[in-house]
């Protein structure tokens, strides 16, 4: 019995690495997914400064004339 207890232990010491294996990848990849994401909003962010930057100097520039 000795030796299918210590193949248990070992198959079950196996499967826990592989878990915790998947559970890393999975968080890796919402990690990526969520920097992924926050560039986006800043990328829109600074794209929307930059309208309102031109559109805010070229009224100014209407009303100077």
């Amino acid at each position: 019995m000795g030796f299918l207890d210590d193949a248990k232990e070992t198959a079950g010491a196996a499967a826990k690495k592989v878990g915790r294996a998947v559970e890393d990848g999975v968080d890796r990849a919402k990690d990526a997914l969520d920097e992924a994401q926050a560039e986006a909003k800043v990328k829109q962010a600074e794209a929307e400064r930059d309208a309102t930057k031109a559109r805010n100097e070229a009224k100014e520039e209407l009303r100077d004339d």
